[in-house]
């Protein structure tokens, strides 16, 4: 059977650039980077490079760069790291629509005692800059915004926020995990102090990411042992993925000048619009901000997202309702309801995320499955057949 994958913010295939680049270091370059003999130096020393071309990609020192074994590492690092011991009136600031890495990282500091205050957004997803200042008490500590939502791709003002943080003195920190590889991120504009990325969402290996730690913030460390990463993160470095991560890096920077994300941007504007033109009762969440150039989330009125899922599996095409790390959740999406959707809309939205692999005749495979997926499931819905009796206008339109 033909496949297209479109679950790209779940996790995206390794681009074969970033396998030849990990082949050594499997084999004959195996060597621990903390070993003074030639294996040991070799491997340190394309640890250093990977430390480089992550740093360019983020435009930072290259000592400003902590790897990791990804983005929840990279976020837990971050948000207790900088708490480290919890003192009573501690306060975070942080958002509805995070990423559980966030908001489960602080709800365990809330449970040591940590006020955390959880900031709304609006219909389009979007979080008011306003918000976080007046947030803002004498006991904040630390404000956490995420870059780019990974279930709508909606873009966040993360450079005001950042300015916002630094008049009040107050550590600022990103998840721009869904972002890196997909944006520009530029951590001197954004003036955050610590931001997050993985590199299994921009074509890189599992397992790995980095966290940037601006010079003079300094997190405790979560684990304790040998004085890896300058002692902010102990423990072997995972060579092999290191290796794929700054490749991937390099690859994503090049992205940006070769037009290979412009074309990713035509590819989902395509699947979007032709949609929302031949399906009715639908909308995109969060179209109409700044996006990912990769994501459409779209709501498919009288639909249940997981049957869609399926169904469109059967027929080839991998698709998701929202975070992989949520499948199987009884509870509509949080990111979408706090946007406002009601529950059932909430579950009838689909999140179709492309990647540098996908071609202009995937698009036209996809769009040749939706509407018959749509309208076969459509018939068997209680609820669209009480509609098209006693038709109501949708919200949606």
């Amino acid at each position: 059977m033909h496949r297209v994958y479109f679950d790209n913010n779940a996790t995206t295939p390794l681009l074969p650039e970033v396998f030849e680049a990990m082949r050594p270091y499997f084999f004959e370059k195996f060597g621990n980077a903390s070993s003074i003999h030639q294996q040991g130096q070799q491997a340190r020393s394309a640890v250093e490079h990977a430390r480089e071309q992550v740093a360019e990609l983020l435009n930072c020192r290259p000592a400003e760069v902590v790897f990791t074994s990804g983005g929840t590492e990279g976020d837990n690092l971050a948000i207790c790291g900088i708490l480290g011991n919890v003192r009573p009136g501690d306060h975070i600031i942080t958002s509805a629509i995070e990423h559980h890495a966030v908001l489960n990282s602080c709800h365990r500091l809330q449970e040591m005692g940590c006020g955390v205050t959880y900031l709304p957004v609006d219909g389009r997803g979007l979080i008011d800059p306003d918000d976080v200042r007046r947030a803002l008490r004498p006991d904040t500590k630390l404000v956490s915004i995420m870059f780019a939502n990974n279930e709508t791709g909606v873009l966040q003002a993360v450079n005001e926020i950042g300015e916002i943080a630094a008049e009040a003195d107050v550590y600022f920190h990103t998840d721009a995990v869904q972002a890196a590889g997909k944006v520009l991120v530029d951590v001197k504009e954004i003036g955050c102090d610590l931001l997050t990325i993985s590199a299994h969402k921009f074509h890189g290996p599992q397992g790995t990411g980095a966290l940037f730690v601006r010079r003079g913030t300094l997190p405790q460390p979560l684990f304790y042992g040998g004085r890896h990463e300058r002692s902010r993160r102990a423990g072997t470095e995972n060579l092999p993925g290191i290796v794929g991560l700054g490749k991937a890096a390099e690859i994503a920077r090049a992205g940006f000048a070769d037009g290979s994300v412009a074309q990713l941007t035509a590819l989902r504007d395509r699947l979007e619009s032709t949609v929302l033109v031949n399906i009715e009762q639908v909308a995109v969440n969060g179209g109409g901000v700044p996006r990912t150039p990769n994501t459409s989330n779209i709501s498919f009125d009288c639909v249940e997202g997981e049957a869609m899922v399926i169904a469109l599996d059967l027929k080839g095409l991998s698709v998701s309702t929202g975070a992989a790390c949520s499948s199987g959740a009884i509870e509509p999406s949080h990111v979408l309801t706090a946007m406002g959707l009601s529950a059932d809309r909430a579950r009838g939205s689909i999140r179709f995320s492309l990647g540098k692999q996908n071609t202009a005749e995937d698009v036209e495979f996809a769009l040749g499955l939706i509407p018959q997926i749509v309208n076969r499931l459509r018939e068997i819905s209680p609820v669209y057949k009480k509609a098209a009796v006693s038709p109501q206008p949708s919200a949606l339109s």
